[in-house]
C-alpha cells in the first residue's frame, strides 16, 4: 500500500474526511496538539525512560507512517472537518495471513468533541478494514479511566474482551488497558450505516449513504 484511500462522510457538523497525513499538515497538526495538550496527555503514548529512544518529530513521524504504509502495516489518516484538521485515526499492526487483524487508535480536537465525529471516523476506518482489506478482526485498547473513548466503542458495538495489565507506556508510566474488538462476521452490514441509523432513530441524524454520499473509497 503506497497511497491511502480518502474516506468521506457528510455529517450534521460538516464534511468529515479521513485522508493521508501529509508533511504540509505540520503547522495545523502542531497547533491542534498544542491547544489540546492537557486534554490529550493522560491518554498519550510516552517513551519509557532508559530505552535510548526519543519522541519523533512531526516529519519523522510522517516518514515512519509512510514506510509502514508501503509495507502494508499501518494506515495513518488525518481527520478533517470541512477541510480543517481536527484529529487523527491510525490503523496499526495490520497482519494478514491466518490472523487478518489490526488495531485502531484515534484522537480529536476538544473543540469538536461530543458531536459524534470520533465514532463516525472509527466506523469509516473499520469498514475499510473489513471491506477493502478483508480483515477478520479490529481491536481497540483503552485505558479504563478514559470515559470518552469508552463511549466510542460502546456506540460502535465493540465487545469487551478483558484487561491487558501494564500494556502500554502512557503519560509517563505503564498503564492497564481494556481490550475491545469486533470480528467481521459481527458486522453484517456496515458500521457507518449502523451508526447513522442509530442517530436517525434518536433524532440526531447522520445522512445515510443514499442521501449525501456515504463513504468515498477513492483517492
Amino acid at each position: 500500500m503506497v497511497r491511502l484511500p480518502v474516506l468521506t462522510r457528510h455529517t450534521p457538523a460538516g464534511v468529515l474526511q479521513l485522508r493521508e497525513l501529509r508533511r504540509r499538515d505540520a503547522r495545523a497538526w502542531r497547533a491542534v496538539r498544542a491547544r489540546n495538550a492537557e486534554w490529550l496527555s493522560p491518554w498519550e503514548a510516552t517513551v519509557p525512560p532508559g530505552t535510548g529512544e526519543e519522541v519523533p518529530s512531526y516529519g519523522q513521524m510522517v516518514t515512519r507512517f509512510r514506510a509502514e504504509a508501503r509495507a502494508g502495516r499501518t494506515m495513518a489518516w488525518a481527520m478533517t472537518l470541512d477541510g480543517r484538521l481536527i484529529g487523527q485515526v491510525t490503523v496499526a499492526g495490520i497482519t494478514l495471513g491466518s490472523l487478518r487483524a489490526a488495531s485502531v487508535g484515534y484522537w480529536i480536537d476538544s473543540r469538536v468533541a461530543g458531536q459524534g465525529l470520533t465514532p463516525m471516523a472509527v466506523a469509516m476506518a473499520s469498514d475499510y478494514c473489513f471491506g477493502a482489506l478483508k480483515l477478520h478482526r479490529v481491536e481497540i485498547v483503552i485505558r479504563p479511566e478514559n470515559a470518552a473513548s469508552l463511549r466510542v466503542v460502546e456506540k460502535l458495538g465493540f465487545r469487551r474482551e478483558g484487561p491487558r495489565p501494564a500494556y502500554l507506556h502512557i503519560d509517563g508510566g505503564w498503564r492497564d488497558h481494556e481490550v475491545f474488538a469486533l470480528n467481521a462476521d459481527e458486522v453484517p452490514d456496515s458500521l457507518v450505516e449502523t451508526l447513522a441509523a442509530r442517530h436517525e432513530s434518536s433524532g440526531s441524524r447522520f445522512p445515510r449513504s443514499g442521501d449525501q454520499g456515504g463513504i468515498d473509497f477513492g483517492s
